[in-house]
């Protein structure tokens, strides 16, 4: 499958009354049939808000997963484009939206599993909503910020990934401004249930990598 897809938009309201932008990707040949290829949902959340985050970051991968059948959901955080609210330094508030997210995707796109893609900060933010969601089987981490610097912000957020049982796959490259290798695999040893990693060289960090990376995290989840 390769056309391309369908592109709808919505609002989606949280728990604390955050009307989130939302954006909706569905496979060209989208079905309302609760197929075993397409009971399979993929939420991304963006990078730090405060440093000019959006779902617009993330807006080639959703487009390339639902290009492969997937259907895949992108939204701005509060505070962010035409979505309400303002964002928090830490991250903590924006778990809701997650949430909010995940839980409208399970009831409107005929969606019973959902894999949980982060990218920076927005990592973190999705590691701790994993736990909140039952459906949400699978998490993916695109450059998790585990530096010691970024741990001043986001450091708190930490555990609640690391401790959760549910299939995770840690992407990150060579050289990454926030985290070393050595800090990634210090973290990862500590970590619950099935964990992989994925390190990528710079010169080849690309949407295409990526978006390989959530279908091999995909395919991690299937194999148990």
């Amino acid at each position: 499958m390769s056309a391309n897809p369908t592109i709808d938009s919505c609002t989606v309201e949280t728990s604390d009354g955050i009307k989130l932008h939302t954006t909706i990707f569905k496979p060209n040949q989208y079905e309302e049939e609760e197929e075993e290829e397409n009971s399979w949902g993929v939420i991304l959340v963006h990078p730090y808000s405060i440093l000019g985050g959006s779902q617009g970051l993330l807006r080639g991968i959703a487009n390339g997963l639902s290009r492969k059948g997937f259907k895949a959901v992108t939204f701005d955080m509060r505070g962010v484009g035409r979505s309400t609210g303002k964002p928090s330094i830490f991250g903590f508030k924006e778990i809701k939206d997650v949430v909010a997210v995940c839980k409208w995707s399970l009831e409107n796109l005929s969606v019973n599993k959902i894999l949980l893609v982060g990218s920076s900060a927005g990592a973190p933010i999705a590691g701790s909503a994993v736990e909140q969601v039952e459906q949400i089987v699978g998490y993916v981490s695109i450059g998790y910020p585990f530096g010691l610097m970024a741990s001043i912000l986001f450091g708190r957020h930490h555990k609640n990934i690391l401790k959760s049982p549910k299939s995770k796959l840690f992407i990150m490259g060579t050289q990454d401004g926030f985290t070393s290798i050595k800090q990634l695999n210090n973290k990862l040893r500590c970590a619950a249930g099935r964990v992989e990693k994925h390190l990528i060289e710079v010169y080849r960090v690309s949407t295409w990598c990526c978006m390989g990376s959530v279908r091999h995290c995909h395919k991690m989840v299937l194999s148990g």
